[in-house]
């Protein structure tokens, strides 16, 4: 199926909504995905192998799911720490409202869910966790990372997680390089994990001295 409507502000088709039981921060929660979204039949391999391997967050602090869909990460985020603030932002309205609404089920009044252009650009975050839709293309894909990393907070961890075979290799040394141009000694971007054919990277923003 032609991927393209997962990143449209509205798929083209009637919703039809259904409900999954999954496992989220070790918890058997039921959630609600619906057609026209990205991995409509559960937790994709992707966020699976990020969530295998990424470390539990901070208790507290401003947290960003880039790319959100309908929740996995950022109500993972939410229920390990429940003191913290998480922002997802997502541009498909469909995913958003379900996010919202999966969200809301589940009592997580820490979580709120944007638009990217209704985010400030002046915000910043300690943690981003990410699955990054690769396959809007390079330039987009290196546009939409080049938007939100330069976010991170001083001390701030981003972790992403990329298919081996969709060009993670590629992405990491690009990253190093566009994040060095833009603020030279800020960030160091490395492969912290390979689990099932998908790389966790990390990009991590220096301390404040």
């Amino acid at each position: 199926m032609d991927g393209a409507h997962y990143f449209s502000a509205e798929p083209g088709t009637e919703e039809r909504r259904r409900t999954l039981t999954v496992e989220l921060a070790g918890r058997r929660v039921e959630v609600e995905t619906s057609n026209g979204i990205f991995s409509p039949d559960g937790i994709d391999k992707g966020t699976a192998a990020m969530l295998s391997v990424v470390p539990d967050p901070p208790q507290s602090g401003r947290f960003l799911d880039i790319g959100c869909g309908w929740g996995p990460l950022a109500l993972t985020l939410a229920l390990r720490s429940p003191e913290a603030q998480v922002l997802g932002v997502e541009v498909n309205d469909r995913a958003a409202r379900l996010c919202r609404d999966n969200a809301a089920a589940l009592g997580l009044e820490n979580v709120s869910v944007q638009r990217p252009d209704e985010v400030p650009d002046e915000q910043t975050y300690d943690l981003i966790w990410s699955n990054p839709p690769i396959r809007i293309g390079k330039q987009a894909l290196h546009e939409l990372l080049l938007l939100w990393l330069p976010q991170l907070a001083p001390g701030g961890t981003a972790w992403l997680v990329v298919q081996k075979n969709l060009g993670a290799d590629s992405l990491l040394p690009w990253m190093r390089g566009a994040l060095e141009e833009i603020a030279p000694g800020e960030f160091t971007a490395e492969r912290a994990d390979t689990v099932k054919g998908f790389r966790i990277l990390t990009v991590t923003r220096r301390p404040q001295s």
